[in-house]
């Protein structure tokens, strides 16, 4: 691996990836900034949490003309959660050159207000393909200045469906432009898609798999009936501090987090039918340690990036063996292990022969003794104790429009009488609330210092998000 350094990049850019801990570039990284510095299109193949999302952000940033206060780069994504994240992510990297304006366009949310923002203009917009094509016949959306297209995550915009849409967007692209796709795998619709968009691409192609020397996994054969216990046997035997439980429907989805909340752990779930605020509240929940479990579908947990996860659970096997790879790329990141479980039915015993071939491996799928199969665990009090999360999460009605900062409410919750600063933990700022963790033997005196007190001058409401 090489460093940043060795690109030829501003001493701004450079100072601020130093910042931001960024040192040694992923592989993605070394092989596509350096075409895309020079304006090549790219078809870039790489797993999930190689960083091409740095690797596209620096690129472009460097080359952005911030004295056009005009839309020169488009993102697409396939979900709102993995949209954010790329946002959130691009304005990390624009730091190092000030009045750069990033908006995220996305559904779920009021169409007048993005349509106000975007009179105001912006330097760049990531966004969702329903959306951003709904605005662009509005005339709300002029891409005329725009100097880059970027198509994030191919293979799953394809996956849900999203085609017709980006088709449609294209014919409002200029003529002109850069173009880059970035795909975990090539189907053949990404290829043919990549020959009508992209001109003269570069394409890089990285391994797909995940190092098994990196994730460890463990298929498990038994009955539908049997699911939960062995779920609270991996629990029980692990230990995982996080743990992504899939689910193959969003009834699935709710039943087992509703069991796996009967015997008392933390589990939230993550799926299709929830509102916008509610998945947003969830991956923060998740995200900021103060729940432990997640259960999600596929779709609704895209875009999911949490680099200490401890392990992936397939409470239902994929039926895509790409699908599976996808799924257990997000444990074992960013220089950790990972653990990755498969529960596996005796009729599904083929689904694994399949991802043996397409890993060139040979796992096989143990029958767990009675031992590991126990779904009693004094009714989960055993794993009550052992894996209540440490953290817990308030939520204060008050946000960036109130002009709160992560400042103002850190300095609230430490005054005198309240509590130590290393109790504190992340705090997510939204428009109209803000949440922030705290540990959950401080959270009484959190709720009264808060509620007693005032940030900015103002009283706000706190509650406890805890179930």
């Amino acid at each position: 691996m090489k460093p940043f350094t060795h690109l030829n990049l501003s001493e701004a850019m450079l100072s601020n990836l130093e910042n931001l801990k960024y040192e040694m570039m992923t592989p993605i990284q070394e092989l596509s900034i350096p075409p895309i510095l020079k304006g090549r299109d790219l078809l870039a193949q790489a797993k999930t949490g190689s960083g091409k999302t740095a690797a596209f952000g620096i690129g472009l940033l460097e080359n952005l003309d911030i004295s056009r206060n005009r839309i020169q780069i488009l993102i697409l994504c396939p979900t709102r959660e993995l949209s954010e994240q790329v946002a959130g992510e691009i304005r990390r990297i624009a730091r190092f050159r000030p009045n750069i304006k990033v908006l995220n366009i996305t559904g779920g949310m009021p169409m007048n207000k993005q349509e106000l923002s975007l009179k105001h203009q912006a330097h760049i917009v990531v966004g969702t393909p329903g959306r951003i094509l709904k605005l662009l016949n509005r005339e709300s959306l002029v891409l005329d200045e725009m100097k880059a297209f970027i198509l994030d995550e191919g293979d799953r915009m394809l996956d849900m469906g999203f085609m017709d849409e980006i088709r449609s967007i294209f014919e409002f692209l200029p003529a002109q432009r850069q173009t880059l796709c970035f795909s975990a795998t090539f189907p053949k619709e990404i290829r043919e898609l990549g020959k009508t968009i992209l001109k003269n691409p570069m394409e890089i192609t990285l391994e797909a798999f995940h190092n098994p020397d990196v994730i460890e996994q463990r298929f498990y054969e038994v009955s539908s009936g049997d699911k939960i216990a062995a779920v609270l046997g991996i629990m029980k035997g692990f230990k995982p501090e996080s743990s992504l439980i899939f689910c193959n429907t969003k009834d699935s989805c709710r039943q087992v987090g509703s069991r796996l909340n009967g015997f008392g752990l933390h589990a939230l779930t993550l799926h299709g039918d929830l509102e916008q605020n509610e998945r947003t509240e969830v991956l923060i929940r998740f995200a900021n340690g103060s729940s432990g479990i997640l259960v999600a579908t596929d779709v609704a947990a895209r875009g999911l990036d949490i680099d200490s996860l401890g392990a992936v659970i397939n409470f239902d096997l994929p039926f895509e063996t790409e699908t599976y790879v996808h799924r257990i790329g997000r444990t074992g990141r960013a220089g950790k292990e990972g653990l990755a479980f498969s529960l596996i039915r005796p009729k599904e015993k083929f689904r694994l022969e399949l991802i043996n071939d397409h890993l060139k491996s040979d796992y096989i799928a143990v029958v767990p003794g009675p031992e590991f199969i126990r779904s009693d665990i004094n009714k989960g009090s055993e794993l009550q104790s052992e894996m209540r999360p440490e953290m817990i999460t308030l939520s204060i009605n008050g946000g960036r429009k109130n002009k709160i900062s992560a400042g103002d409410l850190l300095g609230a919750l430490t005054v005198k009488d309240g509590i130590d600063g290393e109790d504190v933990g992340r705090i997510d700022r939204l428009d109209t609330v803000t949440f922030v963790a705290v540990k959950r033997s401080s959270k009484n005196r959190a709720v009264k210092v808060l509620e007693n007190g005032t940030i900015k001058g103002r009283r706000f409401k706190v509650m406890i998000r805890d179930s």
